[in-house]
């Protein structure tokens, strides 16, 4: 297909340059020169077009909405909008003839300057305009032709150097008003100093995003551009900005999600410290903002801040290096919002964490833990300060310029709980961050002749063996001793200093690898999508990217062989396949050349003479060392032209990035990933949860069968799987799929662990559909403005952007089946063509159209169109013509589907007013007569109330008139029976009078005398009813008050009750105990009395019959009874007179309260202070009785012995009385 170089300058215009830009002219007289000059450190600076050679110039401005003194094309610019045009040409530019030499770069050779130039035509003799010329040092600088003579050409710089070169080393420049188009696929020559000088151009003004084709390139600012923001996020979703940026890609993902069904993958690659880690943020700040609403959201944006914790490092080349891959898959609903995510890691560097380069950081967590941690965590772990553990000390850098850990520290904790890791976790978490770091202060010491040593029971032995929670002797031996196995008897070996310090730091980074594992199966419980999965996904991948130092060991042998499988799968989507289709269905297309790295992927996947399969295999010997690996490399990879062997243990590899030195130090150790089951078994035996988490998942990796080499080397006792056969692995199951190159077969490897994370990384990528954004670095010094062209063109070289331009601007990026197209506009055909094919519908609409050939190539199942169509109506300043009448077609579907559209609107508008308005008739007369019955209901139910009410009102006012007249009646009876008793009483006595003084009074004297009696019985009995009204109402005052003392005097006589019932049961108990008391007494006084008769009546005889003085006992027992009974009546009289007070007392205060008698005094608090007299009144009397009853029984002993003696007296006497009585016989 031959391509059009040249566009007409009114069809030129720039896109989304700032409104205030502008080229200034310049006093010199070169058509191009410098602002100031002299060139500036980045290179290029902003030029200035004199007009026709002359000193004056004319200012090139934005304008807005197109330009009234254009040509009629500038109306169908695609960027009439927003466009910056040149005014004034200069006319003598054309009128030259360009010849120009210049040294070609060393590391690129002619073939390769031919095609990626190829679309260069013999420019130096038909065009006499400005050119590049390329200094010996690489650097590109514009220049103008003086004059051409044969093949050589008079060239004049800006510095005002004249140069004479050779005219074929020219590279042709484009117009100045195709300079910083923010496509460059709109560049009319497309060759790498014009690619270079327009990302520099618009890297100047703040504008790091440009299109290139499929691809966006972003280059890397270094500070803070005003591009980003709710603002934005809207703007792009609303499509009203559409300049390249990150958003428009992550818009372009979900919509194409939504439209198609189909997953979407955000590639993000490009150099360390190209701005990979920031660009994968900003496209997660987008999704979040369309797809938010459930609060996962949230969620997922704080996952960044914790794996930056742990995942990243400073670097020589970047401040926040990404130091393992991640892609994040975000999963979407049915309707587009985000419904959870999942988080996959890829090949963590371990070895940052023992070990970093001079200058370098290890992972910024540790730094942060040890700035930010609150004073009770740090006494917890006992932390110390950054330089004070060997492992963050050997590179002496310990901080950021313009990051604070500690606070980055707050950060993260806020992120760890929102993404729910409890409080608990957390500590433990740091617990073993704080294990880490103490594990590099371990020191050893020799114990015997053959440098076997043990650990030092020092602090940083003693704070490890507490953070993990194990014991230190067992710590001690794990790190000192190593259990073999040798037949059926276990060997315990003591380790030399260099063993010892392996273990060591292979526990540290095994255990930092497990926390780092952890942390993400943590973060993905809590994003878990669970069943709302519907299968929708974007996903975002963000890699470490190539990498290639002064040192390169094998991490880097790892990260760029990853890259290079990326870098395949770039290659496969937007080269091979893509020009694979353009074969297999039939157009005219001659295929591009690009730079393909399949030789690269071969070197190291070949079998079984790759570099892994050699690598795995050395790792496999016991006694294979880094130096016999070199020089295995050597031996049979010399012959591949992408290896290079060097000296000692060195080997070169030409990467698609460049090429890589790599020294083999270390490469064996690190690829058989070491951990003894000695380490492990410490670890399950730990108090705390993770470690025994940590040995948990080690031990069921090494408890799975293994086959092969690996288990002759050592088995599951001694190592995990390898991390290059990981890749290997995946490499394999990859290319067993169908998705690999057909020219290679790999053996099967059962392996101890998973499919390899390679595997599932293409796996994952192949499944949907890819957008690419590469990543540049402007400088390696992380300066603002600085723009390195030499830096920048290798980038732009290894990630084939001339390539994927050049392809995309002379393909045919938009494609369509034919079914598809003629569903689209087959409507818009003149005649009816129901019945025929679909290609022939096809073919019909672009000849109706007058599609030109060339815009269009018709396939076997598809239409292919050139870049654009036909879904941009919008023409292109390549194809003007073309893409006139390409916009036609759609913007004819376009008006025609508008027309059809506004045509069914007014019809089912009509319709929709028809029927509403038989719907509102209906609905009125149905609401008539419902609302008509309603109303009849409800005035016979108001009818009927209002004649009960007459009725229930007649009866009630007829009885309440005849009750008042009834009052009226009978008072009137009264007063006139009152008034005519008084009347007839007082009438008697005047006649009597009149009767005694004569009859002389006449009759008219005796109504007079009765008129005036009435007079005043009538005011009589009108005072004597007011008189009455007064006493009535005085009457209901008394009776008011009355009330209120009858309820005081009730409450008044309960509390009296109750008063007087205590009292009253007080003494019925004293009456009782005294009653009891005198008929005790009284029965004693009964008996002493008859006793005493008796006795007195024997006595007597006895004294008469024997003569004897004897006295009887009567005088001394009636004394003391008489004494008892003396103080009974005594207590009787005393309690009878104190309860007739205390009852008078309680009586009169009781009257007093309830306002019977009046008294000067406090009632209640004579009650209180009545019933504590009572009361002690009470005691005393009860302490008088119980003393008395003492007296009574020590009187009742003493008649006990008078008994005695009472008895034996009668026993003598009768004993007398029996003896006269026989003398007397």
């Amino acid at each position: 297909m031959s391509q059009k170089t040249g566009i007409p300058p009114s069809h030129r215009y720039t896109k989304s340059l700032p409104i205030d830009f502008r080229f200034m002219g310049s006093p010199t007289s070169d058509p191009v020169s410098y602002a100031d000059g002299k060139q500036e450190n980045n290179g290029v600076t902003s030029l200035s077009i004199p007009e026709n050679g002359n000193s004056g110039s004319k200012v090139i401005e934005r304008v807005e909405n197109g330009v009234a003194d254009v040509d009629q094309a500038n109306d169908d610019s695609p960027y009439s909008g927003n466009a910056v045009l040149v005014e004034d040409r200069p006319s003598s530019v054309g009128d030259e003839d360009l010849d120009a030499a210049a040294a070609p770069l060393p590391s690129v050779s002619k073939s390769n300057i031919e095609r990626r130039w190829s679309d260069i035509s013999s420019y130096a003799t038909k065009k006499k305009v400005q050119s590049w010329f390329q200094h010996p040092n690489g650097n590109w600088e514009l220049a103008r032709t003086m004059s051409t003579t044969g093949t050589e050409s008079i060239i004049s710089l800006p510095d005002g150097k004249v140069l004479k070169v050779n005219s074929e080393s020219l590279i042709p420049a484009n117009p100045d008003i195709l300079d910083g188009v923010d496509d460059l696929m709109q560049l009319s020559y497309l060759n790498e100093p014009s690619v270079l000088f327009n990302l520099q151009y618009r890297y100047n003004q703040d504008m790091i995003y440009t299109k290139a084709g499929p691809v966006l390139v972003a280059v890397n600012p270094f500070k803070e551009v005003p591009l980003y923001g709710n603002d934005y996020i809207e703007a792009y979703k609303n499509k009203s900005i559409e300049s390249p940026h990150v958003y428009a890609i992550a818009d372009t993902a979900i919509r194409e999600m939504i439209r198609d069904e189909v997953n979407q993958s955000i590639i993000i690659s490009g150099e360390s410290g190209a701005g990979k880690t920031e660009t994968a943020k900003i496209a997660m700040q987008y999704l979040a903002a369309l797809g938010g609403g459930s609060g996962i959201e949230y969620e997922i944006l704080k996952t960044n801040p914790i794996l930056e914790a742990f995942g990243n490092a400073k670097t020589l080349r970047n401040d926040n290096s990404s130091r393992f891959g991640k892609l994040i898959e975000i999963h979407f609903s049915e309707t587009g919002k985000i419904s959870g995510a999942k988080i996959q890691t890829f090949l963590l560097e371990k070895s940052r964490v023992v070990q970093c380069a001079q200058g370098e950081r290890s992972y910024h967590i540790f730094y942060q833990l040890c700035a930010g941690a609150p004073h009770a965590l740090r006494e917890k772990l006992n932390l110390k300060d950054v330089d004070e553990y060997k492992y963050l000390k050997q590179s002496n850098c310990y901080s950021i310029n313009g990051v604070d850990d500690a606070e980055q520290f707050r950060i993260v904790k806020e992120a760890l709980d929102v993404v729910h890791v409890s409080k608990e976790d957390q500590e433990s978490v740091f617990a073993m961050l704080a294990a880490v770091l103490w594990l590099g202060n371990v020191s050893f010491t020799v114990i015997d002749n053959e440098n076997h040593v043990e650990a030092v029971a020092d602090e940083s032995l003693i704070n490890v063996a507490k953070l993990i929670g194990c014991d230190t002797a067992e710590l001690n031996l794990a790190l000192s001793t190593r259990k073999m196995r040798v037949g059926n008897d276990n060997i315990v070996q003591k380790l030399t200093l260099s063993q010892a310090i392996d273990t060591r730091d292979a526990l540290a980074k095994s255990i930092y690898a497990s926390l780092f594992e952890w942390l993400v199966e943590q973060i993905n419980k809590s994003l878990a999508v669970g069943k709302r999965r519907t299968g929708r996904s974007i996903s975002i991948l963000d890699i470490y990217g190539f990498e290639s130092f002064d040192r390169n060991s094998f991490e880097q042998f790892c990260i760029n062989y990853a890259n290079e499988r990326l870098q395949q799968h770039f290659n496969r989507h937007l080269f091979k396949l893509e020009q694979e289709e353009y074969i297999q269905d039939g157009i005219d297309w001659a295929k591009v050349e690009f730079d393909d790295n399949q030789d690269c992927l071969n070197l190291f996947e070949k079998k079984p003479l790759g570099l892994l399969s050699l690598l795995d295999e050395e790792s496999t010997f016991p006694n294979g060392t880094d130096f016999t690996f070199a020089n295995k490399l050597k031996q049979h990879l010399n012959s591949n032209p992408c290896f290079r062997g060097e000296r000692e243990k060195a080997f070169t590899v030409s990467h698609f990035a460049g090429v890589v030195t790599y020294d083999t130090t270390g490469f064996l150790e690190k690829n058989r990933d070491l951990l003894h089951l000695d380490s492990i078994q410490l670890l399950s035996s730990c108090s705390c949860h993770l470690p025994q988490t940590f040995a948990s998942n080690m031990l069921s990796q090494s408890e799975k069968n293994v086959v092969g080499p690996l288990h002759k080397a050592g088995g599951a006792d001694s190592q995990k799987l390898s991390v290059a056969t990981k890749f290997k692995y995946g490499v394999y199951l990859w290319r067993s799929m169908g998705a690999g190159h057909a020219g290679f077969s790999f053996q099967s490897c059962s392996l101890l662990i998973l499919v390899g994370q390679l595997f599932l990384l293409m796996q994952r990528l192949e499944s949907t559909t890819p957008h690419f954004i590469r990543c540049i670095k402007p400088n390696n010094f992380q300066s603002p403005g600085s723009y390195e062209q030499g830096l920048v063109l290798q980038q732009l070289r290894c990630c084939g952007v001339l390539e994927v331009v050049r392809i995309s601007r002379s393909g045919f990026p938009t494609r369509m089946s034919h079914q598809k197209f003629a569903r689209r506009y087959g409507f818009l055909l003149l005649e009816n063509v129901a019945s025929q094919d679909p290609l022939s519908v096809s073919v019909a609409i672009l000849h109706q159209f007058n599609i030109l050939p060339e815009m269009y190539q018709v396939g076997y199942t598809k239409l292919f169109f050139r870049t654009g169509q036909p879904y941009h109506p919008t023409p292109c300043p390549l194809f003007s013509v073309g893409f006139l009448k390409i916009g036609v077609l759609e913007d004819t579907r376009n008006h025609t589907l508008h027309g059809i559209l506004r045509v069914q609107s007014c019809f089912r508008g009509h319709q929709a007013r028809r029927h509403f308005k038989e719907l509102q008739r209906g609905i009125a007369t149905l609401q008539s007569f419902v609302r008509g019955e309603t109303t009849r209901k409800e005035y016979a139910v108001l009818l009927q109330r209002h004649r009960a009410a007459v009725a229930i009102q007649k009866q009630i006012k007829g009885r309440n008139a005849m009750k008042k007249f009834k009052n009226v009646s009978d008072a009137s009876i009264v007063i006139q029976s009152a008034i005519r008793g008084w009347l007839v009483r007082r009438c008697s006595g005047d006649l009597g009078l009149l009767k005694s003084g004569g009859s002389k009074a006449n009759e008219s004297d005796e109504v007079l005398v009765k008129s005036s009696f009435l007079a005043e019985l009538q005011r009589r009995v009108l005072k004597a009813e007011a008189a009455l009204r007064e006493k009535e109402e005085e009457n209901d005052i008394l009776h008011q008050r009355l009330q209120q003392y009858e309820s005081r005097w009730s409450e008044y006589e309960l509390k009296m009750k109750s008063m007087e019932e205590v009292w009253q049961k007080q003494m019925r108990s004293l009456q009782s105990s005294l009653s009891i008391a005198k008929k005790s007494l009284a029965v004693d006084e009964s008996e002493r009395n008859s006793d005493a008769s008796v006795n007195a009546s024997d006595d007597r005889e006895y004294s008469w019959d024997t003569g004897s003085n004897h006295k009887g006992p009567e005088s001394n027992g009636l004394r003391p009874m008489s004494a008892g009974l003396s103080v009974i009546s005594r207590l009787a009289e005393e309690f009878e007179q104190r309860s007739q007070v205390f009852g008078d007392d309680a009586k009169f205060l009781v009257e007093v309260k309830s306002g019977q008698v009046e008294a000067s005094l406090n009632p209640d608090r004579e009650l209180r202070r009545l019933k504590q007299m009572f009361e002690t009144w009470k005691k005393d009397y009860a302490g008088r009785l119980r003393e008395t009853k003492v007296i009574l029984n020590k009187l009742g002993s003493e008649e006990g012995a008078l008994d005695k003696m009472k008895k034996k007296w009668w026993g003598r006497r009768n004993s007398t009385r029996n003896r006269c009585g026989i003398g007397k016989l």
